[in-house]
């Protein structure tokens, strides 16, 4: 398998601290790419998200062989490990009471992606010319979409559209979304924090990864347009970038501003 992989963070122009998290790590057998938007007060969602990072990324840094059923299941012990590690902390520290974090996770290798998800960043596939959001927001505004009540449109100008209902250790137990598929060659995965994708529409977002622009490149005409168009919040984006499904002879993964913690 041969990836070309880039990663970056940014504050945005209103907030002081940065919340979000990110890992990205590959060689020629897996990568694995994590995003975290951490919320509470006084540091606390720095904090929650960068236990979350760590916590999933240590338990699924051993997983090679992506096929079968033990991947997903993996992934679902490691989300649900950072979760009681995130929950028990807040019972432990008065001032961390409240704190969370989304979790996205991409992980891929011999042919196959499996993503774990809580909350609401994102992670999209371009493949063939179409931009699609494999991912589905756990947000009061999504679930009144799903009923009926509201368009998309609404939801995204919707006063409580930054409002979650499921994070990472705000409760004893979460349920996380496990889901998996197929790599093709040529594929593009994008794993972003709302602070990119509440300030670009998903036309927006494709224009770019449509550029034919390095991953590193794209990365940075991500984060500079988000805030270009106000920058209301940190921003984070991963872009994996699948060169060739089979081995090759060429080096296994080219990195552009891969980082474990704000690149």
């Amino acid at each position: 398998m041969q990836l070309s992989v880039a990663a970056g963070t940014d504050v945005g122009r209103i907030r002081a601290g940065n919340e979000d998290s990110l890992f990205a790590d590959a060689d020629q057998e897996r990568g694995l790419f994590i995003v975290a938007d951490g919320m509470g007060g006084h540091a606390a969602g720095e904090v929650a998200s960068e236990m979350a990072v760590q916590i999933v990324s240590r338990d699924l840094t051993s997983l090679r062989n992506i096929s079968g059923t033990i991947p997903p299941e993996r992934m679902r012990e490691a989300l649900m490990a950072a979760n009681r590690a995130i929950y028990e902390r807040t019972l432990q520290e008065p001032d961390k009471q409240g704190m969370g974090t989304t979790a996205s996770c991409l992980i891929v290798g011999q042919g196959r992606w499996v993503i774990g998800h809580i909350g609401d960043s994102r992670i999209y596939l371009l493949r063939n010319g179409t931009l699609r959001q494999l991912t589905t927001d756990h947000s009061y505004v999504q679930e009144q979409v799903d009923a009926g009540f509201l368009t998309p449109e609404q939801a995204r100008y919707h006063p409580y559209s930054n409002v979650i209902t499921r994070c990472v250790g705000a409760n004893a137990a979460v349920v996380a979304d496990v889901l998996s598929g197929e790599l093709q060659d040529g594929d593009l995965y994008l794993l972003a924090s709302d602070g990119l994708t509440g300030m670009l529409e998903d036309p927006q977002l494709k224009k770019i990864l449509e550029s034919r622009q390095t991953p590193g490149r794209m990365v940075d005409a991500l984060i500079t347009e988000a805030n270009r168009r106000g920058g209301l919040d940190n921003i984070t984006a991963i872009v994996v970038q699948v060169l060739a499904v089979q081995g090759t002879d060429r080096a296994g993964t080219t990195g552009e501003q891969a980082a474990a913690r704000h690149a």
